[in-house]
């Protein structure tokens, strides 16, 4: 083997970048532990040990908790519970605001004709407005419509309809820039541990997940809450100093402690801070801070004793003055574990007496810090209406622009001219005074004007970065247009649920993996099987350490990838065995025997896997979630795969061969030795009768699509799914008709879940409706749970309030809006089809025939079609719900990935034997190839069966489904490989030399 030394090299690296990224998770489980353990179960107390814990250094002696929580892999949420929503910036409003709700006729013709385009067009509703417009209007000019004050610097009547689109996509994309900003510090101060937001592309969209999330309702008031931009006149620290001091002294004399602070937020081995003096000085810093010229950077961190300043001064102690400037509206600074604590002082009516009657405090958006722990605190004059002077919706543009000599960024902003009038008045005002820019309830900004502002075009100077201004011009424009947000796609899942589906997760892994390593023994020998599985455990350490490296989600389909893995990690070993078993009956000693099976399997390793990553790219990018997670854990461990099993047990066996270079190792055990052997099945000469079966499948499915058609899910049908859990066993039809009460006559479907416990195994149900879907309403989906709370209420234990229903009743909660239904349903059918073609181009360039390319591509629509038909057929009389839905397609192109693995280890033995016996006819050739294939395609496809049913019988029933899909996959996969693939390529074939006699007589 060439480059041993480098291949040594790469190993070593990679398993200490795996050891490395992995560690972060052991670290944080360490402490996670601990606190589990001095909280005994109480969530503040474990809050408070986590966060005092944060900004520790522990590991290496330079990450902290916190680095280290940002590092360690994620579980989804459906390991542990929590929301997955899909928010939609409505397009649609965002253009009819910015034509200022133009009346003309051939706009609203060209708004309502790309809406209902929206449903079964690719690409985005401006580029569907474009075309819209045109076939509606084609001499027709945007500028009549689009020229508007608002946008009167960027349109004028001259301009182009492509100008016009050209400046609406780009106000389009600031107003969704701007939703998802909004949204993103929304989340950030929601508290939730390690929220994950992110903007998906080519769309309005917005992905949000929030882990462990138990208020849905509050959740959805907070993610569709419209935002509210306000400029409000501040007080300077100077003028709240005695304010601050009085609350301090009166807290103080208010609160005795019972307990030492520190000692119930963090144990007392953890506790190390001893930086400090008495904190009765706290109130001389204070004055001296007035006092001082510091800067505020200089004030980021306190330099007293906590555990000796709380006792003494209850508020100054938390609210560090240090070093602030006495004419800043920043009054204090504040650990983030502190702000709820503080917030709640200055909310005591005997606090806010000491203080002028219009003062209130709100907090800075952004710590100031790196490691993002400490917090500004702003005291703003409020007044009796709570209203602001100012507001946003005066706002008619803002950009950002890097300052003059400088590498900082201001922020420019345009007013009406009512507002204009009023900005004018309120920088007269406050000249020299800081201005704050409050959205949702955060200052943003506080500029201190220097003069009067007239015209209503302002500068905003800071200490920005471009992107820090960026993001303040956008909230600025946030006022000047409303942007709506509404959920069109969302997932709820119960903590108990997660719980369980990490049990059946782990359980299913555990199982396939001993299954495996023992078959591998059993098959192939001591040695042989000892590589290999050592090979198993490798794999799954890399696969798991670049997951974490890439700060992948684990996710259960995640899982269910990785068990997936190994099946087809062991079809590169099998591969190689059996190479080897073929040169050992050959004559050959063991070494050569070894190199030559490496040698002459490698051919067929790389096009199997190949065509296996061409289906995880297409997964990866039609797929959305979870299904992604299971797409990026495949790509990842076809390639560990590779390196593992053909690269690395490569280097063991050499090793051990040098080492005794008389030991023999047969590759077999007795009971395997002559298991499918010298096989002379005449496959060629029966393909009619495969072509029969196969015929009267597809007939049978094709009349099953017309007659019992298909469960669709909510994910292609749109509408609610809701797992619900009750004290006692149910019936599915008495729930119906309970329901079809409340649901104003509409009946929803009703199936029971079987959750594995004999004891409850009809207490929980699956309700799926589209009831009131379509509705836009900020409050839908809980008027949706008021009517199921409503119309199950008897079946409910006593006492049982809507509250309790929501959170422990209801264990998970899905929702997806009609278009994006339509758009997962065009995405499906796209994914199936680029991705059996992708792999049809790809056989076809590889072994240069279009008959191999047919026959392969011919197969996979078998494939396909058999497993819709089973869905189609079987449905209802399975115990699962069997719906085709995302895991489905998900599914068919595992399918297509595997099948297509098994027929081209086939073709390429066939293109093999094409060059080593040219004299023999192909129908002999073929069916040598494909005897000589038997055994391998057994092992593969046993090993990859008992894989799925182990995850099948164990796995959970939130991917039994997907699961079944994959076992009826693996039958009609090797049945197809065999009997149609390489029969279609045979016909095909002798069409083609049929015509090219023809043509030559």
């Amino acid at each position: 083997m060439q480059n041993k030394g480098f291949v040594k090299v790469i190993a070593v690296a990679l398993i200490l970048v795996c050891s490395f990224y992995l560690s972060f998770s052991f670290v944080t489980n360490h402490y996670t532990n601990k606190a589990e353990e001095y909280a005994k179960g109480d969530n503040l107390k474990y809050k408070h040990f986590m966060d005092s814990l944060s900004s520790d250094t522990v590991w290496l002696g330079v990450y902290t908790l916190k680095e280290c929580q940002a590092q360690e892999m994620n579980l989804g949420l459906d390991l542990k519970g929590g929301m997955n929503v899909v928010l939609e910036v409505s397009e649609p409003d965002i253009i009819k605001t910015l034509s200022n709700d133009n009346k003309s006729e051939k706009f609203l013709q060209a708004m309502e004709l790309a809406t209902k385009r929206q449903g079964t067009t690719q690409g985005d509703f401006l580029t569907l407005f474009d075309q819209a417009y045109k076939d509606v209007d084609p001499n027709g000019k945007l500028s009549t419509i689009f020229t508007t004050m608002e946008l009167k610097d960027k349109i004028n009547l001259s301009s182009t309809n492509a100008e016009v689109m050209k400046v609406l996509r780009e106000e389009v994309d600031a107003a969704v820039s701007n939703s998802f900003n909004v949204l993103r510090t929304r989340i950030d101060r929601f508290g939730v541990v390690q929220p994950n937001i992110q903007r998906l592309e080519n769309s309005g969209r917005i992905l949000v997940e929030l882990p462990g999330v138990k208020e849905p309702e509050r959740v959805h008031k907070l993610l569709q809450g419209s935002a509210n931009l306000e400029f409000w006149e501040t007080y300077k620290l100077s003028e709240v100093q005695q304010g601050l001091i009085a609350a301090d002294q009166l807290l103080k004399n208010l609160i005795v402690p019972a307990k030492d602070t520190i000692a119930q937020a963090k144990p007392a081995e953890a506790a190390k801070d001893t930086t400090a003096k008495p904190a009765k000085s706290l109130q001389d810093s204070l004055a001296a801070a007035l006092k001082s010229e510091k800067k505020p950077d200089e004030a980021k961190k306190p330099t007293y004793s906590k555990a000796e300043a709380e006792k003494q001064n209850p508020l100054l102690a938390l609210l560090n003055p240090n070093g602030l400037s006495p004419d800043n509206a920043v009054v204090g600074i504040a650990l983030q574990s502190d702000m709820a604590k503080i917030d709640q002082y200055l909310n005591m009516e005997q606090v806010k007496a000491l203080f002028p009657a219009n003062t209130s405090f709100k907090w800075g958006v952004k710590a100031i810090d790196t490691k993002e722990l400490y917090y500004e605190l702003y005291a703003i004059k409020s007044n009796r209406e709570d209203k602001a002077p100012l507001e946003g919706n005066v706002i008619t543009d803002a950009s950002s622009s890097f300052a003059e000599h400088s590498t900082k960024a201001n922020v420019n902003m345009r007013m009406n001219p009512e507002g204009a009038n009023i900005w004018a008045q309120l920088t007269e005002t406050n000249v020299g005074r800081p201005i704050a820019i409050v959205l949702d309830g955060y200052v943003y900004s506080a500029p201190a004007p220097r003069e009067k502002i007239s015209g209503g075009s302002s500068e905003i100077t800071g200490n920005f970065t471009i992107d820090e201004a960026k993001d303040l011009a956008n909230v600025l424009k946030s006022g000047k247009m409303p942007a709506p947000v509404r959920i069109v796609q969302e997932d709820v899942i119960g903590p108990s649920l997660g719980q369980e589906a990490i049990n059946n997760g782990f359980i299913s892994f555990i199982i396939a993996f001993v299954v495996i390593l023992l078959y591998m023994i059993f098959f192939y020998g001591k040695i042989p099987g000892l590589v290999a599985d050592s090979m198993l455990f490798i794999n799954v350490f890399f696969l798991l350490g670049i997951l974490a490296s890439f700060k992948a989600i684990l996710t259960l389909p995640g899982i269910a990838g990785i068990v997936l893995t190994l099946g087809m990690a062991v079809d590169t070993n099998v591969l190689i065995y059996e190479r080897v078993r073929e040169e050992l009956r050959a004559g050959k000693t063991l070494a050569k025997a070894v190199t030559d099976g490496y040698k002459h399997a490698s051919s067929a390793i790389i096009d199997a896997n190949l065509t296996t990553i061409i289906t995880g790219i297409v997964l990866f990018a039609f797929g959305t979630g979870p299904i992604r997670g299971f797409a990026t854990t495949l790509i990842i461990g076809v390639i560990t795969s590779l390196m593992t099993g053909f690269v690395l047990s490569r280097i063991v066996f050499e090793k051990i061969l040098s080492s005794d270079k008389k030991r023999e190792i047969p590759f077999c055990t007795k009971m395997s030795r002559n298991f499918l052997q010298n096989t002379h099945f005449n496959f060629i000469g029966n393909r009619r009768i495969a072509y029969i079966i196969s015929g009267v499948l597809i007939t049978v499915s094709c009349v099953s699509f017309a007659i019992r058609g298909f469960n669709n899910g909510i994910d292609f049908s749109g509408g609610r799914n809701y797992m619900i859990r009750f004290d006692k066993n149910v019936e599915t039809e008495k729930i119906k008709d309970m329901l079809t009460t409340v649901f104003d006559g509409h009946t929803p479907s009703v199936t029971t879940i079987k959750s594995g416990d004999a004891d409850d195994s009809n207490n929980r149900v699956r309700i799926s409706t589209n009831y009131n879907i379509t509705s836009t309403a900020p409050n839908a989906d809980q008027q949706v749970v008021d009517l199921l709370y409503k119309g199950l209420k008897p079946l409910l234990k006593d006492g049982t309030t809507r509250e309790e229903f929501s959170t422990h009743n209801i264990m998970q909660m899905q929702k997806v809006g009609p278009t994006v239904a339509d758009d997962i349903k065009r995405d499906a059918v796209w994914a199936i089809t680029i991705a059996i073609l992708g792999i049809g181009l790809y056989i076809l360039i590889r072994f240069r025939g279009v008959a191999f390319s047919a026959g392969a591509i011919v197969s996979l629509a078998h494939d396909a079609i058999l497993i819709l038909g089973a869905y189609s057929l079987l449905h209802g009389f399975l115990p699962f719900s069997m719906e085709i839905n995302q895991a489905f397609i998900a599914a068919i192109l595992t399918v297509i990935g595997y099948s297509i693995n098994d027929t081209v280890i086939i073709f390429d033995r066939v293109r093999e034997y094409r060059t080593l016996y040219p004299k023999r006819s192909p129908h002999t050739m073929i069916n040598d190839a494909l005897n000589s294939t038997l055994c391998r395609t057994f092992n593969t496809s046993f090993t990859i069966f008992i894989v799925l049913m182990a995850i099948f019988a164990f796995g959970g029933d939130s991917i039994r489904d997907f699961i079944f899909a994959l076992l009826i996959g693996c039958i009609v996969g090797t049945y197809s490989s065999i009997f149609v693939a390489i029969a279609v390529a045979y016909d095909i074939a002798k069409l083609q030399i049929k015509k090219t006699l023809k043509a030559e007589a």
